[in-house]
């Protein structure tokens, strides 16, 4: 296992407690000189918070643990790939680095519908690895997805 998938399966924790919460199974992992040092999960719904995504929660543990707004030496694990206001928020934090799992056909903003994380028009760009256990994030949602339509629609 390489050290991308370890901190990855961290971040699929954070999407099955989202999933256990009836959220969408989104979870994201902070990691700063090796250590995690920020863990969240999509609370959009048990929040009443459209911004309440699992990427804007660790970035602001992150940059409450740092004290600091930056985070340049920050590497961002996200089971799935962002969305165009997470994009924003990892740019505006000048994170370093991305590694989600799998692409979001439908509003992806690192490269599936945009790229806002790698626009040489912006001020920062962040370095992106897709593709990092995918598999096992994808089940994830689809399960969800699934349960959801099951339900019809609640």
């Amino acid at each position: 296992m390489t050290i991308h998938e370890t901190y990855m399966r961290e971040a699929l924790k954070q999407a099955r407690a989202a999933l256990e919460k009836d959220e969408v199974p989104v979870g994201a992992v902070i990691v700063y000189k090796g250590q995690v040092i920020a863990r969240a999960h999509n609370q959009i719904k048990m929040l009443k918070d459209p911004t309440a995504h699992a990427e804007m929660i660790a970035i602001t543990q992150a940059a409450a643990y740092l004290k600091n707004e930056r985070l340049n030496a920050c590497a961002l694990y996200a089971t799935m790939e962002p969305c165009p206001m997470c994009a924003g928020a990892m740019v505006l934090a000048r994170v370093r680095e991305l590694y989600y799992a799998t692409e979001d056909p439908k509003s992806g903003a690192a490269g599936s519908i945009i790229d806002i994380l790698r626009n040489a028009k912006l001020n920062h760009r962040v370095k992106v690895t897709p593709g990092i256990l995918r598999d096992e994030s994808r089940s994830l949602i689809q399960e969800f997805f699934k349960a959801k339509r099951n339900r019809g629609g609640q």
